[in-house]
């Protein structure tokens, strides 16, 4: 069973960094791909970024790419998302997901969801 469990949120100032952490306390961890879905307020969720069961291939929205960077430690069972240069816009709540197919993750329709972490940045 996946249990998807993110932190790492919070306030920052804009041109800020946060790291979120969603750890995984399933065993399917090594065979699935993880991934990052925001949502903010009044607004649809979108996709940020996926990384496959190797964590070898790895994919980001257009609006994070050189700024996100998502990453597995597999002794941790753990993803992370490591963000960078923040803007105001990225203002939103963070969901960790997980399915055994990225094609799933980066669509949104993942089995597996977390349970969300806040992300607030100020100008």
């Amino acid at each position: 069973q996946v249990q998807l469990v993110e932190s790492g949120g919070g306030l920052v100032q804009a041109g800020g960094s946060l790291r979120l952490s969603c750890a995984d306390s399933g065993r399917t961890f090594n065979s699935y791909s993880m991934g990052w879905f925001r949502q903010a307020p009044g607004k649809e969720r979108e996709f940020v970024a996926a990384a496959d069961w190797s964590g070898g291939n790895t994919r980001y929205a257009d609006s994070v790419k050189g700024r996100f960077t998502i990453s597995r430690d597999y002794g941790k069972n753990t993803v992370y998302l490591q963000m960078n240069r923040l803007k105001p816009e990225d203002t939103a709540v963070y969901y960790c997901v997980a399915d055994r197919l990225t094609t799933l993750v980066v669509s949104g329709v993942a089995h597996h969801w977390g349970q969300g972490t806040q992300v607030t940045v100020s100008s």
